[in-house]
């Protein structure tokens, strides 16, 4: 049975950096400072590897009711973070793509995130997409909101139609998710969009995960047979 390609859209739930943090008996932040370093390694692994899009759960829905100083922490440090990347990814031709109910951002930060995706928006020769404020249910109901705005007929809605109005609109759907730090549910991520996709959960916390982690990812994808509801006896290693 020949091998899978390799995914061309990897996603990833980064878990695991106030359990990181705890163990060392560091400050939370500390935690999620160690994870955005563990973003740039992963994103160039994913580069160097030809995987188009990356999608990272930076900041769910439900993240807001953690303290309000490790949301305002978590804030400055996507603000930080952007400021520092923006122009070495516009340099390696990545756009800089976010997703999620961006309008509930601060001011500031919204257009942040605008100039970073415009800056970054040239070749699109591979995208890093953040999932930042992202909730899969409420990208659902936010998605039938703007059709109904629009004045679709909901009578008639169908598969494409809703995609076409998602947060990720215009991204294929992810071959594999990723989740670190052995936990094993989607936690509300890509409900839609991860109907058929593979799923790998490692040990790991995200901030010790690395190259080899996401090779060991990579590899286990590319050993599967993708089924896509079909019966086994039907199925050819199609991959995409």
């Amino acid at each position: 049975m020949s091998q899978l390609p390799p995914p061309e859209h990897v996603a990833i739930i980064m878990d695991g950096n106030s359990r990181w943090a705890r163990e060392r008996l560091l400050p939370r932040v500390m935690g999620h400072k160690a994870g955005i370093e563990a973003i740039r390694r992963v994103a160039e692994a994913a580069d160097k590897r030809g995987i188009r899009v990356l999608t990272l759960y930076a900041f769910s829905t439900e993240n807001w009711s953690r303290p309000r100083d490790e949301v305002e922490a978590l804030m400055n440090l996507f603000s930080e973070t952007i400021r520092r990347e923006v122009d070495e990814l516009a340099e390696r031709g990545i756009e800089l793509r976010f997703s999620g109910r961006l309008q509930d951002l601060s001011a500031p930060l919204q257009e942040q995130m605008r100039q970073a995706n415009e800056r970054t928006r040239v070749s699109g020769r591979a995208i890093l997409n953040i999932a930042i404020n992202y909730g899969g249910r409420q990208e659902i109901i936010d998605a039938i909101h703007e059709l109904a705005q629009e004045g679709a007929d909901l009578a008639q809605l169908d598969e494409r139609a809703l995609a076409s109005h998602l947060y990720t609109r215009g991204l294929p759907d992810p071959d594999l998710v990723i989740r670190t730090a052995g936990e094993m549910r989607l936690s509300n991520f890509l409900l839609w969009q991860a109907a058929y996709s593979e799923f790998y959960s490692t040990q790991t916390l995200w901030p010790d995960f690395g190259g080899a982690d996401f090779d060991e990812a990579l590899a286990s994808y590319q050993r599967r047979v993708r089924r896509f509801g079909a019966r086994p006896e039907e199925v050819s290693n199609r991959g995409r």
